[in-house]
């Protein structure tokens, strides 16, 4: 989308006109290409919004989740990391069952009862309050439910479920195919959830309402993208707090490239992509239009990955924080360039192995220590900052929010896994991010300018784990504690694979990466003023050594 169609976007109700988004897609299946009548969307260069949304993925992916009903509490971990906006819950009263469950006939009837459940979230709780208080709820039902036209199979959402083992991943045939696509036209018939089962306490229930699906999937990304998972959630919450008074500018990266393989288009906001250095300068442009149209009440998010506000594109940023202006800068980061190959940038840790830092008998890796935004951001005047991942939900929508009322320039650091280029399996973007927060890989902090008068009262590492140690000890099943430390992340990811021996000793580059590691925590530590119980201990050892 041009910076032109960005600005006149809100004005302009037609840039979302269905009939039109239909009309282009109609053209594209049928092979019109250059043949294509000329209209406004192709005039400015414009991809349809939502135009994702008629995309068809279902002949494609070969598995698909299957909904165990019985095993669902109504978590929605699900529906959290879905990177595609394939799978949604939702809840639906006895009395709306009834009436839609009456369109359906014969095996379908049974299948669709099958996909509903009690849980105590939705039934027990409602109920019980019902039977004392007829003019409350009753209890109401609730149902996962996957759009098989969306889904890839990754399998995200079944390791997200986790030990609750209400999905589980099956071929796809050409006899189950059809179940699937009638239990979705039974999700799409029913009403939306009613706002009263809607709990605005629990940050999991946004994603119930039926503004939350602002990214519409259809996108071009890679089975299981760690960074769609978090454009799901982030553009919910953004929805949930100012509305549709929003817009994006999107750095050259994936996020361009799958979110614009004409003509499907996932977002409903509309968005500009702007060359790869220069899209918070762009940004700056278009906040100061929208501001001097009397549109301070609409907001901006300035969108790239590690390579472009890291690196090539830092000093835009910086010049960006440093203005004042209010817009909202949101970091993808994945340590590499993944649009040109995984290339290394200055987020990617000491010895990873990227291109133009190949691991070599000579030199292993990358041996530059990684930038860090998040540190550097705090030192701006009066920005807002933060680093969180998807899968701690709480702590991440918190972070959206706080940013989204903060009066000024903020920044959200997001590590979001990059499944080919950091080499793990496609299911396993929720668990990286976690073991990235756990190993000190990725601290999650939030910085609030407004929270108090010095930095250590600003500056929150609330959701790390064993915030006063080194290191987090993870507590297993049989009761035994278990070191997670950088090395602990770095065997599980492919690009580390070349520092560990026959034996699985890690070579000395690696080593320095772990030290680096506790180095950025510890200076954390000390800037929040968190006394760290680890570092006390190893100076006191030290000064007993010392001869009197």
């Amino acid at each position: 989308m041009t910076q032109r169609a960005i600005i006149y976007a809100r004005e302009t109700p037609e840039w979302y006109d269905v009939k039109r988004a239909r009309e282009v897609i109609a053209a594209y299946g049928v092979g019109a290409s250059s043949n294509q009548p000329s209209d406004e969307f192709v005039a400015n260069s414009v991809v349809p919004a939502g135009s994702g949304s008629f995309r068809d993925f279902s002949y494609i992916a070969p598995d698909l989740p299957e909904f165990k009903a019985e095993n669902c509490v109504a978590c929605m971990d699900c529906v959290q990391n879905c990177p595609d906006s394939a799978i949604w819950g939702k809840v639906i009263t006895p009395a709306e069952l009834a009436g839609t469950l009456s369109g359906f006939e014969g095996e379908t009837h049974d299948v669709l009862n099958s996909q509903l459940v009690q849980t105590t979230k939705f039934w027990k709780t409602y109920q019980k309050k019902h039977e004392t208080d007829p003019s409350s709820p009753p209890g109401a039902w609730f149902g996962i439910f996957v759009d098989p036209t969306k889904c890839k199979g990754c399998g995200e959402c079944v390791i997200a479920c986790g030990e609750h083992d209400a999905l589980k991943m099956i071929k796809k045939t050409r006899d189950n195919l059809p179940t699937f696509f009638s239990i979705w036209e039974f999700y799409k018939r029913c009403q939306e959830t009613p706002a009263e089962y809607i709990n605005p306490k629990l940050k999991v229930d946004i994603m119930l309402k039926q503004g939350a699906n602002q990214y519409v999937g259809g996108a071009g990304s890679c089975m299981g993208c760690g960074e769609t998972s978090v454009l799901r959630q982030l553009l919910a919450a953004v929805y949930e707090q100012v509305g549709s008074k929003y817009g994006i500018v999107a750095a050259t990266g994936c996020n361009t490239v799958y979110g614009s393989t004409y003509p499907y288009n996932p977002y409903l906001a509309p968005w500009v992509n702007s060359l790869f250095e220069n899209a918070p300068t762009v940004a700056m442009g278009i906040r100061a239009r929208w501001d001097q149209m009397g549109q301070s009440d609409h907001h901006l998010l300035v969108l790239g990955g590690d390579g472009a506000m890291l690196d090539i594109g830092f000093q835009a940023l910086s010049r960006m924080l440093a203005s004042g202006m209010n817009i909202k800068a949101i970091v993808l980061d994945t340590q590499v360039y993944s649009n040109t190959g995984g290339q290394a940038s200055t987020g990617s840790f000491i010895g990873q192995e990227a291109k133009m830092s190949i691991h070599g008998s000579a030199i292993r890796g990358k041996q530059e220590r990684r930038k860090e935004i998040g540190n550097i951001a705090i030192m701006h005047p009066h920005t807002f900052v933060a680093q969180t991942v998807g899968p701690m939900i709480t702590h991440f929508y918190k972070a959206v929010e706080r940013a989204l009322l903060f009066d000024g320039p903020a920044l959200i650091n997001i590590y979001t896994t990059c499944q080919p280029e950091h080499q793990v399996a496609d299911d396993l973007s929720s668990t990286q991010a976690l073991l990235a927060v756990e190993s000190r890989a990725f601290p999650v902090f939030i910085y609030d300018p407004e929270a108090g008068p010095t930095l250590a009262s600003r500056l929150s590492l609330q959701g790390n784990p064993s915030v006063k140690r080194d290191w987090h000890r993870r507590k297993n099943k049989n009761g035994t504690e278990e070191l997670v430390d950088f090395l602990t992340f770095a065997r599980s990811e492919g690009r580390f694979v070349k520092h560990f021996d026959a034996d699985g000793v890690p070579s000395e580059t690696l080593k320095e990466s772990v030290r680096d590691r506790l180095e950025n925590w510890r200076l954390l530590q000390q800037l929040a003023g968190v006394e760290n119980i680890d570092h006390v201990r190893e100076i006191e050892s030290a000064r007993e050594r010392v001869p009197q």
